[in-house]
């Protein structure tokens, strides 16, 4: 449990930092995260560890505070995860929410702290559902702390791959999501530069989630010239070592031993036998930049974008067909297949019961006359029921003759009447915001639209001017909810009350193998075309769709009577 729970928290990823407090602020309180030194980091890795500071400079002490003290009145800290470089790191509570929550802390003397509340405050307006939010990011009683989620079921990139190297199609899906996130991210400005094992999250949906962007860096003071192709490189090593159980580097990190000395990078599909050769050749694009050669002459990745871009040319892979144990070959009882002139299988079972021999059949003069007796009687009895069946059959012909319509059968209207089995709601195991140009809207609101309440709604801002979310760049797509059934599900139709009547509304489909859709693109089953809807959405499907996500897609808002538009989803039924 405290494996699974250090991994939930963002403790600032310390793999690959020495660090520069006294030993005793190398401690932590259960001894899962240690620092280790620059060995096995990659070259920008290693020369920023320090963020250009010396290891001679004074760094303040970590706050000295204890478990049960509270911040602002609401969040209590439980456990100290990290203490490190004048920062520490906690588990908490935020008792007003009742939930975990993790809480990064440093005075507000350190001479970091208005880099670490500047990062925060940018990463905490990006919203993107892709990485570990910032929830918090204050200034009080000097000291500077940062609040942000707390995963309890996510699994940390690190332990995925200490089981050893990933399949195909999950390592796809690693390269695929990370640099799409990535790139979203430095659309808004913002990079990582600390894209460890120890940053990314797989959640129990399949889906990876970056914690510590912007943050992690600032806390270090950790800089970058080119902080496109940093970022790059990393997505880049975290493919290789999915690959191929390997660090690309020389030294060991991350629980993983490094390339023999001297041979410089080498491909993964030549480090171990079976990787797929597309993405062998995309962790060579992305490592390009750090003295290798791109496969097949293909030109090196220098930004998450292109990276991305590079993934979405490459042949889809799809997940392996699941495997089935064979059952148990039929075994045939004695009796059925014989033991005559055959040794026992079973030497020390028990002796089976001798059957007594049936009875010889009757074969006196008494017995041939019971014979005869009993096959007259059969018949007799067939030639009646023969009569009676031809009977009935000249019965129903006249009648059809006679008005041109055979009647029907009383049991074919009592099966005509019965209604048609009705639609029940699926359960539903989440929802998000379909962001497709990666920025969100409200995206605390979600969970409104999926909780049975009436009462209860997500709703858009007001814009002005245009129906088309004020035709801003960043809502061209429009917005709307995406629900996660949690599993491959027939669906029928859907049952949407929406916060007010006008808006132009699709609902679609992802199709059955889709992991975590995010475009428009990947709905590509209709369920609801294009429509004005009213108060409430409603359609039920002649023949069901096989799928796990459905999208309800608003694609322009009514007017509110001021001037703007403004529109949202109240419930949300996903019929089965």
């Amino acid at each position: 449990m405290a494996e699974r729970s250090t991994a939930a928290v963002d403790v600032a990823d310390n793999s690959g930092d020495e660090p520069l407090t006294a030993k005793a602020d190398e401690a932590t309180t259960d001894g899962t995260a240690e620092a280790e030194d620059t060995h096995g980091a990659s070259p920008q890795d290693a020369e920023n560890a320090d963020g250009g500071r010396k290891r001679s400079e004074a760094v303040p002490a970590s706050p000295d505070l204890h478990s049960g003290h509270k911040l602002a009145g609401r969040y209590r800290l439980e456990e100290c995860v990290t203490r490190l470089d004048g920062f520490s790191s906690w588990r908490a509570v935020d008792e007003k929410l009742r939930r975990a929550v993790g809480v990064h802390l440093l005075t507000a003397d350190h001479p970091r702290a208005r880099l670490v509340l500047a990062a925060a405050r940018s990463s905490a307006l990006l919203g993107d559902p892709r990485f570990v939010q910032v929830l918090d990011a204050v200034e009080e009683n000097d000291l500077v702390y940062v609040v942000h989620e707390w995963l309890p079921d996510a699994t940390e990139l690190t332990a995925l791959l200490a089981a050893g190297p990933m399949e195909a199609h999950d390592a796809y899906q690693l390269v695929s999501q990370l640099s799409q996130a990535m790139a979203a991210a430095h659309r808004e400005g913002l990079s990582h530069l600390r894209l460890t094992p120890g940053a990314v999250l797989r959640s129990s949906t399949g889906q990876y989630r970056i914690r510590g962007l912007a943050v992690n860096a600032a806390l270090r003071g950790i800089t970058a010239e080119h902080p496109l192709r940093t970022d790059t490189e990393a997505i880049g090593a975290l493919l290789y070592a999915a690959l191929t159980h390997r660090w690309p580097y020389e030294d060991d990190a991350h629980g993983l031993a490094g390339l023999p000395k001297g041979l410089g990078l080498i491909a993964p599909d030549q480090v171990r036998a079976g990787v797929h050769r597309g993405l062998s050749e995309l962790a060579m694009r992305a490592l390009a930049n750090d003295g290798a050669t791109a496969s097949r002459q293909e030109p090196p990745c220098t930004t998450p974008d292109e990276l991305a871009k590079a993934v979405a040319a490459m042949p889809r892979i799809l997940p392996p067909e699941p495997t089935f144990t064979a059952p148990p070959a039929y075994q045939r009882t004695t009796y059925q297949q014989g033991t005559y002139g055959r040794p026992s299988s079973h030497p020390s079972a028990a002796t089976q019961p001798v059957l007594p021999v049936p009875p010889a059949p009757l074969q006196s003069r008494a017995g041939r006359v019971l014979k005869w007796a009993v096959s007259a009687l059969l018949i007799a009895a067939l030639g009646l029921g023969s009569w009676q069946l031809a009977e009935a059959l000249l019965d129903r012909t006249k009648g059809s003759d006679d008005t041109g319509v055979t009647a029907p059968d009383e049991d074919d209207k009592n099966k005509d009447d019965k209604p048609a089995p009705s639609a029940e709601p699926l359960d539903i195991a989440g929802a998000s915001e379909f962001m497709p140009d990666g920025s969100g809207i409200k995206q605390r609101e979600v969970a409104n639209t999926v909780d049975g309440n009436k009462g209860t709604h997500w709703v858009t801002p007001r814009y002005q001017g245009f129906a088309n979310f004020g035709n801003l760049p960043q809502r061209k797509q429009g917005s709307g909810i995406i629900v996660d059934l949690g599993k491959v599900r027939d669906v029928s139709g859907v049952d949407v009350s929406m916060y007010r009547s006008g808006q132009t509304t699709t609902v679609s489909a992802a199709s059955p193998d889709a992991t975590s859709p995010s475009a428009t693109a990947d709905f590509d089953q209709q369920i609801v075309k294009r429509t004005v809807a009213g108060s409430t959405l409603k359609e039920t499907l002649d023949k069901p769709v096989r799928t796990r996500y459905v999208l309800i897609h608003i694609t322009e808002l009514p007017a509110d009577g001021t001037g703007g538009y403004r529109g949202g989803i109240t419930d949300i039924s996903v019929l089965g």
